[in-house]
Order: structure tokens, then C-alpha cells, then sequence
């Protein structure tokens, strides 16, 4: 190894096993939310994670295996992040205003966010452990969205006949049916913020 090699002047600090899975998972959500997980490359995870291809396998066992961790920690994510928001705002109905809003659902799937994961995963049938990752993550925001329907009714921004179980997967089959109007509606951006308005219409107290 010369001196002008960096890896002789800066050399990589061992890891803990639980932080280089964290990395891993880092990179793998951005390649995967990047190009989806067709084209996702594990070549490409190790890459920015900085280590060999092996070492993503040795940690996950399998591409499909690192995709269903990926759902699982996007889906803690995402639930997190929805709790945050719908806190930040005056009351439920608000933050669902906002959630709703025609800018906010034109870009649920964009490249890049972890919407399109979800998306992705739902169309990967042969792969069964990433189909029941998908299965766990979106039961997981479905809950998540329950109890903040709930809570919305209890601080009387959500109607309060509303099952709130039964809200949070129409809430979630909007957003996940939004591939197919983007790719069979004319004019599907203006669709989204029709069928917003629907849905804030049935979801919000009067």
C-alpha cells in the first residue's frame, strides 16, 4: 500500500455490526428510492456505504432481504415523521389538509421519497419476504394513521362517526392507486386534488 493511497492516510474505523447494517440501510434506501429495485444494484449499496459487495450480503443475506429491511425501518420513518407533522399542526384536520393537498400528493411517488418503496414493493411477487415486509409496513402506517384519526376526533377536527381503522386504509388505498391514475388519467394531476377534496370532505368534522 503506497503513501499516496488514501486508505493508508485515513483508515476505515471497524464498525459495529449494528452500525454497519445502519449504513447499510441508509445507502440501500436511496439506491432503492433512487431507480426502485429492479435496477437497484447492490454494487451501488456497498459502494456508498464504502465497503465490498460481500459485506452487504454477509449482513442481510440476500437483495430481497435487504429491501424487506428497508420497508421495515421506511415504515418507522414515515410513521414518525406523520406523528411530527400532524403535531406541528393546530389540530388532525389541518395537518390532513396539508397531507392531502394536490402539491404534497403529486409527489407521494416521486423518485426519491419513500413513498415510491412502498409502490415498488407491492409489485415485486416473486420475492415473498418483501411482499410481507410490505404487508407489515403498510399495516404499520395504517395503524399510524388510526390513532391519528382518533385523536383527530377527539379534538373534533374528524368527523366522529368515522372508523377510524376503516379511514386509514382508504387513506393509504388513495395514495397507493396513484400510479395507475398517473399512468391511465388525463390530467392526473388535477385528479389528485380532486379526489383530495373528496376525501377531506367524508374525513373532516363540519
Amino acid at each position: 500500500m503506497s503513501d499516496s493511497d488514501p486508505a493508508a492516510k485515513h483508515p476505515r474505523a471497524r464498525l459495529k455490526p449494528a452500525d454497519r447494517q445502519a449504513l447499510i440501510l441508509a445507502a440501500a434506501t436511496e439506491v432503492f428510492s433512487e431507480v426502485g429495485y429492479q435496477r437497484g444494484k447492490m454494487s451501488e449499496v456497498a459502494r456508498r456505504v464504502g465497503v465490498s459487495e460481500p459485506v452487504v450480503f454477509q449482513n442481510f443475506g440476500s437483495k430481497a432481504a435487504v429491501f424487506a429491511a428497508v420497508l421495515d425501518h421506511a415504515a418507522e420513518r414515515l410513521g414518525q415523521a406523520l406523528r411530527e407533522q400532524a403535531g406541528q399542526s393546530p389540530d388532525v384536520g389541518s395537518w390532513l389538509a396539508g397531507f392531502l393537498a394536490p402539491e404534497h400528493l403529486t409527489q407521494v411517488h416521486a423518485r426519491g421519497t419513500l413513498g415510491v418503496l412502498f409502490a415498488d414493493a407491492m409489485t415485486i411477487a416473486a420475492e415473498p419476504v418483501v411482499l410481507e415486509a410490505a404487508r407489515r409496513a403498510n399495516q404499520a402506517i395504517a395503524a399510524t394513521l388510526a390513532d391519528l384519526l382518533a385523536q383527530g376526533q377527539r379534538d373534533g377536527s374528524i368527523r366522529p362517526d368515522l372508523e377510524a381503522e376503516a379511514g386509514a386504509w382508504w387513506l393509504i388505498s388513495l395514495l397507493a392507486s396513484q400510479r395507475f391514475r398517473f399512468a391511465v388519467a388525463p390530467e392526473p394531476a388535477r385528479w389528485e386534488g380532486e379526489l383530495g377534496a373528496l376525501a377531506l370532505e367524508a374525513l373532516l368534522a363540519d
